[in-house]
């Protein structure tokens, strides 16, 4: 399959760590990230510093989590009218719209906090498989059901890409290139194509699918699933994975009593 699980295969004690623990450590430690009081300015690098010494024992990298996590920012820009309608001392006026300090400072506090979230997500899937994601959420007491609809959704959401990427393929060798480096006709022509290309990719992706639903009856696929066995959960990965979570605790009072001074 074309779209490979976002898992940094390394052998760092944060990929050796229990995934239940590491599950339960994210969201505790995304929790108190969102839960970080506006106006803390200092609390933000340090969570930053506790996410990139965390990626540096898991042997990610600090500059590519940055990067990735990222990702998040395209989403808090519907965060965007805080700026506006807070209400707040005028800090500028934007076409006839007065940005407020109250306001962009909600907006900047969201910004940082989704960005933080997204970089705590990443430390737990790029260490984590995703079939012990699924072992990890059944022991931990998730309905078989619902375990049961996240594994499909996400084995199915690589049937959709790779379904993708065969059209995009297929488009690139078939379209030729000017001296200039130009490709295709007008915004409209290209819009049909794209149009022509979402409508193919529905039905390959629909037909492939009922391919491999009955791929998965003829080997024996039920509806129904057992619950997963419960392990005790290794005293060494609780006392490590509690590690981050007293960080991120420590951080919150601080802020606290920084903001009361």
């Amino acid at each position: 399959m074309l779209l490979r699980e976002r898992f940094w295969s390394a052998d760092s004690p944060l990929h050796r760590l229990d995934a239940r623990v590491k599950l339960i450590a994210t969201l505790l430690v995304m929790l108190g990230i969102l839960s970080t009081p506006e106006g803390a300015w200092p609390a933000y690098p340090l969570l930053w510093a506790l996410l990139a010494s965390l990626a540096i024992v898991g042997e990610l990298g600090v500059g590519r989590m940055a990067r990735w996590g990222a990702v998040s920012l395209p989403f808090a820009l519907a965060a965007v009218p805080l700026v506006f309608t807070v209400p707040g001392d005028p800090v500028v006026t934007v076409a006839g719209l007065t940005v407020t300090d109250a306001g962009l400072s909600r907006f900047i506090t969201i910004l940082l906090k989704s960005w933080l979230a997204a970089q705590a997500a990443l430390l737990l899937t790029m260490t984590t498989p995703f079939t012990e994601l699924l072992a990890a959420l059944g022991a931990l007491g998730l309905p078989p059901s619902l375990r049961l609809i996240i594994g499909l959704m996400y084995r199915y959401l690589t049937i959709l890409m790779d379904e993708a990427q065969c059209l995009l393929r297929a488009r690139a060798a078939r379209s030729g290139t000017a001296e200039q480096g130009k490709t295709g006709g007008r915004l409209v022509w290209r819009a049909q194509v794209a149009g022509g290309m979402v409508g193919n990719l529905f039905l390959r992706s629909y037909e492939r699918s009922e391919r491999v639903y009955a791929a998965m009856l003829a080997r024996g696929y039920g509806r129904r699933e057992t619950a997963m066995p419960r392990q005790p959960l290794p005293r060494r990965d609780v006392l490590l994975g509690s590690i981050p979570v007293v960080v991120v605790v420590s951080i919150q009072f601080l802020a606290r009593v920084w903001l009361s001074r």
